[in-house]
C-alpha cells in the first residue's frame, strides 16, 4: 500500500471515529474493510475505468443480435460441452448448435444466422460435465416463461418489432420524506388469481398516487419458480416474471408511476438464489461452487437457497451488472436490497442477538460481501446519483447506511426492523391500559443520527400467514361482521382507533421515511396466504379487497381517510425527514405520550378508558390550532373536539416553564400547529 493510500485509509476511519466514537476499539478492522473495499474495486476495473462501465456484463454475456447475426454467450468454467436447444431444433442436440469454449476465461461463445432464432422462440442450454449433463435457463436469460400446462420454465428469444417508448423521460426522486408503498403486483388484484402489471398500472397506481404516497416499492419482479415464495426464491435474475405479464408491460408500469410522480424502488434479492437446477445457477456447470460457496458454506440452512460467493470476481460481475441492467432497462428509481443480514455474517443472523458492537467485528463477518454492498452502492450512485438504496438489516450493523466517502457501506438508508416488532409485542403481551410507553418511545426513535432510517409500523412481513396485520390483531374475526358504519361495535371502535394511533404515531417519529404494506392504509383484514398444496392452491388470501375501501357503508373507508390526511401533513411539513423529535411529557399511569417536532405538538392518549380535561402539557410559547385529530367524524372518531378552538400557552411562573391545557380524549391522537407570528422569540 502507498503512502497516499494509507493515509487516505487513516482519514477515512478517522472521520468514521469522530462520528461514532464508540467505533474506536475496531478502528484497524474499519481500516482493513476501507482497504478491502478499495483494492476489491481495482481488482474489477484495473483502475482503468469506472465501476459502471465494469457493471456490463448483461450486454456481453446472454442472446443478443449484434452486426446481422445473433450471439449467444455464457460463463461456465467447469462445463465440457455447451449446445443451445429449443424450438429451433426440435430441442435435440445439434453440433450445428454446439458453443465453443475459451479455456482460458471459461466462456462459451456460439454466433446463428439471424433467420435461426425468432422473436417468442423457446430455449435452453444443455450443459454436459464429468459423463453428465442436464438442462439450464441461461444465467443471463432476460425472458423466462413457464409452460402453464407441464409447469416447465423456458429462456425465450425477446425481440419484439417496436421496442417500448418511454414516454415519461427526466423523472427524478422526490425529496424526503419518502413515503413508501409496497406492493405485489400478483396479489394487488380482488379476483383470486395472479395479477398482472397491466391490471397494476391501470388500477392501483392511481390509487397510490391518490392516497398520498411517492414511492413505489416492487416486490418479486425477478423470475422466481414458485409464486409462493414472494419473489424472494429467485431463479433468473435479469428476467422480469412472466406470470404478470411481458418485459413492456413492465416498462409501462414504471413510465405510468413516473408520470403520476412516483418513484420505483425494486426489491432486489442478491443475498441468496434458489435451489433448483434446471431454473437457477446452482451446479450450472456441473459444480455447486461456480456462483455460490463450496460446501455447507454454500446452502442457507433455513432458507434452502443457496449462497453466493463474493470473493469471486465473476460473482461481483454478475450482480453488480443485475443492478446496472434493471436500472437500465427498465428504469427503475433504486433498490431495497432484501436479506442484508444473511449477506453481512456467516451466521447469517440466525439464532442471534446483536447485544454489542463486538457482534458486528467478530469472525463471522463476511468481509466479501460487505465490500459487494459497498460497490453496489457506488454501481447505482454512477448509474444514477439521485437513485435510492435501502437496507433491509434487522443487526443493526454501523456504518450501514454511512456514505463510502465517511467509510460506509453506502446506503441512503435503513429500515428500522425493530419498530414494527416491538409494536406487535405490545399489542399480543400488555393489557391496553399497561402499555410500555417509556420503552415504545425508546425504540420508536433509538436509531444512529448519522444514518437515515425509513420506519413502518407494518410490512408485508408482518401480514403473512402464521402472522396477523395490525388491525386483524386488534378487532379479530369481529371485522367480519361489524365493520358497517352503523354498527357500533366496541372492540372495532378500539381497533380502528388504535390503528390510527399506531400509525400516525409511527410516521411523526419516523427518522427520514415511512413505509405502508399495500391494503393496510384502509385495514385490510386476514393474512396473505398464497396458493400451495396446504389451502389446496387457493387464491383466496392472495388478493386485495379494494372494494372494501370503497365502499361507503364500511368503516374501512375512514381508515383509508385517515392515511391520506396523514400522509399529506407529513408532506406539507416535511415530516418524518426534519430532525428530532423531542420528548415533551411521558406519562405511563395515564398513557399519554406527547413530543414536539418543527414546532408541531403531538399528544396521544393511548388511555383505554380515561379522557383527561386541561391536562398539561410542556410546549414552546404560542398559540396552537388542531390540524390533524384521529377522533374527527370523517376518520370514524367521535368529534368530542372543536376544530377551531385556538389553544393558548400559558406560562408556570414557579418553574418559567410554558404549557398547554388540553382536552386529551380516550384512544386520540391530536396534531396542533402554532399559529402564524404566534411564536414569541
Amino acid at each position: 500500500m502507498t503512502q497516499h493510500n494509507h493515509n487516505e485509509l487513516n482519514g477515512i476511519a478517522g472521520e468514521i471515529l469522530q462520528i461514532d466514537p464508540l467505533l474506536k476499539p475496531y478502528e484497524s478492522i474499519l481500516r482493513d474493510r476501507i482497504g478491502r473495499i478499495q483494492a476489491t474495486e481495482k481488482r474489477l476495473t484495473g483502475g482503468e475505468m469506472m465501476l459502471c462501465d465494469f457493471a456490463s456484463a448483461h450486454r456481453y454475456f446472454g442472446l443478443h443480435f449484434e452486426k446481422g447475426q445473433w450471439v449467444f454467450r455464457e460463463w461456465a468454467p467447469n462445463a465440457d460441452a455447451l449446445y443451445l436447444v429449443g424450438d429451433f431444433c426440435g430441442w435435440a442436440e445439434d453440433p450445428a448448435y454446439a458453443l465453443q469454449k475459451d479455456p482460458e476465461t471459461g466462456q462459451w461463445e456460439i454466433r446463428l444466422a439471424p433467420e435461426v432464432l425468432s422473436h417468442g422462440d423457446l430455449f435452453r442450454l444443455r450443459v454436459h460435465w464429468s459423463e453428465k449433463s442436464g438442462d439450464r435457463i441461461p444465467a443471463y436469460a432476460t425472458r423466462v416463461v413457464q409452460d402453464p400446462e407441464t409447469g416447465i420454465f423456458n429462456a425465450q428469444v425477446w425481440m419484439p418489432d417496436k421496442p417500448y417508448t418511454w414516454r415519461h423521460t427526466g423523472f427524478s426522486m422526490p425529496g424526503e420524506p419518502l413515503l413508501i408503498y409496497e406492493a405485489h403486483v400478483g396479489m394487488a388484484q380482488e379476483e383470486e388469481k395472479v395479477g398482472s402489471y397491466a391490471a397494476f398500472t391501470e388500477n392501483v397506481i392511481p390509487r397510490i398516487r391518490d392516497a398520498g404516497y411517492n414511492v413505489l416499492q416492487l416486490m418479486a419482479i425477478q423470475e422466481h419458480p414458485y409464486y409462493g415464495s414472494f419473489g424472494y426464491q429467485v431463479s433468473n435474475f435479469f428476467a422480469a416474471s412472466s406470470r404478470f405479464g411481458t418485459p413492456e408491460d413492465l416498462k409501462a408500469l414504471v413510465d405510468a408511476a413516473h408520470g403520476a410522480g412516483l418513484a420505483v424502488v425494486m426489491d432486489i434479492v442478491h443475498s441468496h438464489g434458489v435451489a433448483n437446477e434446471v431454473e437457477g445457477l446452482s451446479r450450472f456447470d456441473g459444480t455447486l461452487h461456480q456462483y455460490f460457496h463450496a460446501g455447507d458454506r454454500g446452502m442457507h440452512s433455513s432458507w434452502g437457497s443457496r449462497l453466493f460467493d463474493y470473493g469471486k470476481i465473476e460473482v461481483l460481475h454478475f450482480l453488480l451488472s443485475n443492478l446496472r441492467y434493471w436500472m437500465d432497462e427498465f428504469r427503475f428509481d433504486g433498490f431495497r436490497f432484501d436479506g442484508i443480514t444473511s449477506m453481512l455474517y456467516q451466521h447469517h443472523g440466525l439464532g442471534k442477538a446483536f447485544v454489542s458492537y463486538d457482534d458486528y467485528f467478530d469472525d463471522s463477518v463476511d468481509a466479501d460481501a460487505i465490500a459487494y454492498l459497498a460497490l453496489a452502492n457506488k454501481v447505482i450512485r454512477q448509474v444514477r446519483p439521485d437513485a435510492v438504496s435501502i437496507a433491509e438489516d434487522m443487526s443493526g450493523m454501523p456504518t450501514l447506511a454511512m456514505p463510502a466517502g465517511q467509510g460506509g457501506i453506502g446506503f441512503d438508508y435503513r429500515f428500522a426492523m425493530g419498530v414494527p416488532d416491538f409494536w406487535i409485542r405490545i399489542i399480543k403481551e400488555y393489557r391496553d391500559e399497561d402499555w410500555p410507553l417509556g420503552r415504545l418511545w425508546h425504540e420508536l426513535t433509538n436509531r444512529r443520527a448519522e444514518e437515515k432510517t425509513i420506519s413502518y409500523a407494518e410490512s408485508h412481513d408482518q401480514a403473512l400467514v402464521g402472522d396477523q396485520t395490525i388491525i386483524f390483531r386488534l378487532a379479530g374475526s369481529r371485522m367480519y361482521w361489524h365493520m358497517h358504519k352503523d354498527d357500533m361495535d366496541m372492540d372495532i371502535d378500539r381497533a380502528v382507533a388504535l390503528h390510527k394511533m399506531i400509525r400516525l404515531l409511527t410516521l411523526t417519529t419516523a427518522g427520514n421515511g415511512y413505509l405502508n404494506f399495500m391494503g393496510n392504509e384502509f385495514g385490510h383484514p386476514e393474512w396473505i396466504d398464497f396458493p400451495r398444496e396446504d389451502n389446496n392452491w387457493s387464491f383466496k388470501y392472495a388478493r386485495r379487497q379494494w372494494s372494501l375501501a370503497d365502499n361507503d357503508h364500511l368503516k374501512y373507508q375512514y381508515l383509508g381517510a385517515f392515511d391520506r390526511a396523514m400522509l399529506f401533513f407529513a408532506g406539507r411539513f416535511l415530516l418524518p425527514s426534519y430532525p428530532g423529535p423531542q420528548l415533551l411529557h411521558l406519562n405511563e399511569q395515564d398513557s399519554v405520550l406527547t413530543f414536539e417536532r418543527k414546532g408541531l405538538v403531538f399528544a396521544f392518549n393511548f388511555n383505554p378508558s380515561a379522557s383527561f380535561t386541561d391536562y398539561a402539557i410542556p410546549a414552546p410559547a404560542g398559540s396552537y390550532r388542531l390540524i390533524l385529530d384521529s377522533d374527527d367524524a370523517d376518520f370514524g372518531g367521535h368529534s368530542r373536539l372543536h376544530p377551531e378552538t385556538v389553544h393558548f400557552t400559558m406560562k408556570d411562573y414557579s418553574t418559567g416553564a410554558d404549557y398547554l391545557q388540553l382536552y386529551l380524549p380516550t384512544r386520540t391522537a391530536l396534531v396542533l400547529a402554532p399559529e402564524p407570528d404566534s411564536r414569541k422569540e
